[in-house]
């Protein structure tokens, strides 16, 4: 099966400008992502890996340094349309410029600020369309201890559209996705002195898809309920498209919060992690 990881890596950002390029432990965030996304290729075959920036505004500005970073480290880089609008629309803008002939069966977006994403998750991920090829997104989730709850719950408190929960069917595929954390949980207390692990499913945003999904994701309207929750992978449910839900579990020391840099806050939290942890590459 011919899979290709994109990296989507914007320069600019409100929050963290050049967020791409800063520095975490000694390497800078792309590159880790980089190594992550490598790492994946090199264990499989018909893999392979790609950057996608925007485009340059000026010499040795925004996009541009991105581009310059990449070539200078070998990294296969490519410019993508200012209108793409998020990760999946700038994949989707890799994918479709290709010859037919060089197109891949399977795509995973890979954000270029996720340089803590455990390589086994994009494996998981790949191997879905392998063992189930009527697959035609998939993504992960992990199941929450009761502790891991308590905690989603106390984060929410201060920040209420922090983390993403799922319920799924029968068939391994998603019934809904929710910033709210579903499903309700009636007597709670006896259900946590007969259960080991709590009910919910915490959201892990990854998605591989087919190059068709990915075509009419990128073709198609807003969801209705995608654009109350702002959760992309909602368009797919509302119009049918099932979505492959695949259990995760993250390495000793590493959860869900600490994964993607949004801040420079984020940063200084990665670094804490990497140095007590370790490197998910060793």
């Amino acid at each position: 099966m011919k899979s290709l990881i994109v990296i989507p890596a914007r320069y600019g950002s409100s929050r963290f400008p050049g967020k791409p390029l800063a520095e975490l432990a000694g390497k800078k965030i792309l590159q880790r992502v980089w190594e992550i996304a490598a790492s994946v290729c090199a264990a499989r075959k018909d893999c392979s890996a790609v950057v996608a920036t925007e485009n340059p505004t000026a010499p040795g500005e925004g996009s541009a340094k991105i581009i310059e970073f990449c070539e200078s480290a070998g990294i296969p880089v490519v410019v993508t349309p200012d209108s793409c609008r998020s990760g999946s629309d700038r994949v989707w803008a890799v994918a479709s410029a290709l010859p037919e002939a060089e197109r891949p069966e399977v795509l995973l977006n890979l954000q270029g600020d996720n340089p803590l994403c455990p390589p086994q998750f994009i494996s998981a991920l790949l191997d879905a369309f392998e063992e189930h090829p009527e697959t035609q997104v998939a993504t992960p989730y992990t199941c929450l201890s009761w502790q891991a709850l308590d905690e989603l719950r106390e984060a929410k408190k201060s920040s209420p559209f922090s983390g993403t929960t799922v319920i799924t069917g029968n068939d391994g595929n998603a019934l809904w996705f929710s910033k709210n954390i579903i499903p309700g949980i009636r007597k709670e207390k006896d259900l946590r002195e007969k259960m080991a692990m709590s009910p919910i499913k915490r959201h892990v945003g990854l998605y591989a898809y087919k190059f068709a999904a990915l075509a009419f994701f990128s073709h198609a309207n807003l969801g209705y309920y995608e654009g109350f929750e702002q959760l992309e992978q909602l368009r797919f449910i509302e119009n049918g498209i099932p979505v492959r839900m695949v259990e995760v579990a993250y390495p000793a020391g590493y959860d869900a919060s600490t994964s993607g840099v949004d801040s420079p806050e984020d940063l200084a939290r990665a670094e804490k992690l990497i140095a007590s942890a370790g490197e998910l590459l060793k």
